[in-house]
Protein backbone atom coordinates (compact mmCIF):
# COMPACT_ATOMS: atom_id res chain seq x y z
CA UNK A 1 0.00 0.00 0.00
CA UNK A 2 1.45 3.63 -0.69
CA UNK A 3 2.61 5.46 2.30
CA UNK A 4 2.27 9.40 1.21
CA UNK A 5 5.59 10.91 2.65
CA UNK A 6 6.18 14.49 3.67
CA UNK A 7 9.50 16.47 3.30
CA UNK A 8 10.05 19.71 4.97
CA UNK A 9 13.04 21.96 3.38
CA UNK A 10 14.49 23.95 5.47
CA UNK A 11 17.60 26.74 4.75
CA UNK A 12 20.24 26.27 7.13
CA UNK A 13 23.70 28.29 7.34
CA UNK A 14 26.15 25.19 8.49
CA UNK A 15 25.63 22.10 6.78
CA UNK A 16 27.92 19.89 8.82
CA UNK A 17 26.80 21.99 12.28
CA UNK A 18 22.70 21.17 11.35
CA UNK A 19 24.05 17.60 10.69
CA UNK A 20 25.60 17.25 13.91
CA UNK A 21 22.29 18.61 15.69
CA UNK A 22 19.92 16.20 13.89
CA UNK A 23 22.07 13.17 14.84
CA UNK A 24 22.47 14.45 18.52
CA UNK A 25 18.78 14.23 18.06
CA UNK A 26 18.91 10.45 17.26
CA UNK A 27 18.05 11.03 13.56
CA UNK A 28 20.28 9.45 10.90
CA UNK A 29 21.46 11.10 7.83
CA UNK A 30 20.87 10.03 4.33
CA UNK A 31 23.84 9.60 2.29
CA UNK A 32 22.35 9.09 -0.86
CA UNK A 33 20.41 12.56 -0.71
CA UNK A 34 22.92 14.23 1.35
CA UNK A 35 26.41 16.58 -0.21
CA UNK A 36 28.04 19.16 1.11
CA UNK A 37 24.67 21.39 0.17
CA UNK A 38 21.99 19.25 1.45
CA UNK A 39 21.30 17.29 4.36
CA UNK A 40 18.35 14.14 4.59
CA UNK A 41 17.65 13.59 7.90
CA UNK A 42 15.71 10.65 8.58
CA UNK A 43 12.53 11.24 10.61
CA UNK A 44 10.60 8.56 9.87
CA UNK A 45 9.63 6.18 6.73
CA UNK A 46 7.60 8.97 5.61
CA UNK A 47 9.10 11.77 7.39
CA UNK A 48 12.07 13.84 5.39
CA UNK A 49 13.80 16.86 6.26
CA UNK A 50 15.80 18.24 3.54
CA UNK A 51 18.24 20.92 4.78
CA UNK A 52 19.55 22.87 2.45
CA UNK A 53 22.09 25.85 2.16
CA UNK A 54 20.49 28.92 1.58
CA UNK A 55 22.60 28.95 -1.93
CA UNK A 56 20.88 25.71 -2.51
CA UNK A 57 17.19 26.63 -1.12
CA UNK A 58 17.20 29.88 -3.34
CA UNK A 59 17.52 27.55 -6.54
CA UNK A 60 13.69 25.88 -5.23
CA UNK A 61 12.29 29.46 -4.91
CA UNK A 62 12.18 33.05 -6.34
CA UNK A 63 10.81 34.70 -2.86
CA UNK A 64 13.17 35.84 0.14
CA UNK A 65 14.71 33.46 2.14
CA UNK A 66 13.33 34.13 5.64
CA UNK A 67 15.66 34.27 8.57
CA UNK A 68 14.17 31.94 11.20
CA UNK A 69 15.55 33.51 13.89
CA UNK A 70 13.68 36.95 13.19
CA UNK A 71 10.74 35.85 11.04
CA UNK A 72 7.75 32.22 11.07
CA UNK A 73 7.14 30.90 8.08
CA UNK A 74 6.30 27.54 9.18
CA UNK A 75 6.14 25.46 12.29
CA UNK A 76 7.23 22.02 12.36
CA UNK A 77 4.88 19.62 14.43
CA UNK A 78 6.11 16.20 15.44
CA UNK A 79 4.10 13.38 17.12
CA UNK A 80 5.63 11.53 20.27
CA UNK A 81 5.17 7.93 21.56
CA UNK A 82 4.92 9.53 25.56
CA UNK A 83 5.15 11.99 27.09
CA UNK A 84 8.97 11.09 28.16
CA UNK A 85 9.79 10.76 24.46
CA UNK A 86 8.62 14.47 24.40
CA UNK A 87 11.30 15.71 26.68
CA UNK A 88 13.63 13.16 26.02
CA UNK A 89 13.41 14.90 22.65
CA UNK A 90 13.68 18.46 23.06
CA UNK A 91 16.03 17.91 26.25
CA UNK A 92 18.32 16.59 23.56
CA UNK A 93 17.55 19.28 21.30
CA UNK A 94 18.69 22.03 24.18
CA UNK A 95 21.54 19.88 24.98
CA UNK A 96 23.12 20.28 21.48
CA UNK A 97 22.02 23.81 21.16
CA UNK A 98 19.16 24.33 20.59
CA UNK A 99 16.97 27.08 22.24
CA UNK A 100 13.72 26.44 23.97
CA UNK A 101 10.87 27.92 21.87
CA UNK A 102 7.38 28.82 23.84
CA UNK A 103 6.07 27.49 27.15
CA UNK A 104 5.41 23.51 27.87
CA UNK A 105 1.82 22.87 26.94
CA UNK A 106 0.02 20.11 29.20
CA UNK A 107 -3.11 19.69 28.81
CA UNK A 108 -3.40 16.32 30.74
CA UNK A 109 -4.47 14.48 27.26
CA UNK A 110 -1.87 16.33 25.44
CA UNK A 111 1.17 17.49 26.33
CA UNK A 112 3.97 19.31 24.39
CA UNK A 113 7.12 21.32 24.07
CA UNK A 114 9.22 22.98 21.44
CA UNK A 115 12.36 23.89 20.70
CA UNK A 116 14.27 26.16 17.79
CA UNK A 117 17.13 24.07 15.65
CA UNK A 118 20.46 26.02 15.13
CA UNK A 119 19.04 28.20 12.61
CA UNK A 120 15.69 29.22 14.40
CA UNK A 121 12.82 26.97 12.55
CA UNK A 122 10.39 25.64 15.22
CA UNK A 123 9.99 21.90 15.94
CA UNK A 124 6.87 21.33 18.30
CA UNK A 125 7.09 17.99 19.64
CA UNK A 126 3.66 16.37 21.28
CA UNK A 127 2.26 13.42 22.64
CA UNK A 128 -2.11 12.76 22.65
CA UNK A 129 -3.31 10.04 24.61
CA UNK A 130 -4.71 7.63 22.11
CA UNK A 131 -7.90 7.41 23.77
CA UNK A 132 -8.36 11.18 23.01
CA UNK A 133 -7.79 10.70 19.74
CA UNK A 134 -10.24 8.05 19.18
CA UNK A 135 -13.49 10.30 20.76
Amino acid sequence: MYQQMIFVNLPVEDIDASKKFFTALGYEINPQFSDESTASVVISDTIIAMLLSKDKYAQFTKKEIVDARTGSEVLVALSAESREKVDELVDNALAAGGTTAGETQDHGFMYGRSFDDLDGHTWEIVWMDPAAVQG
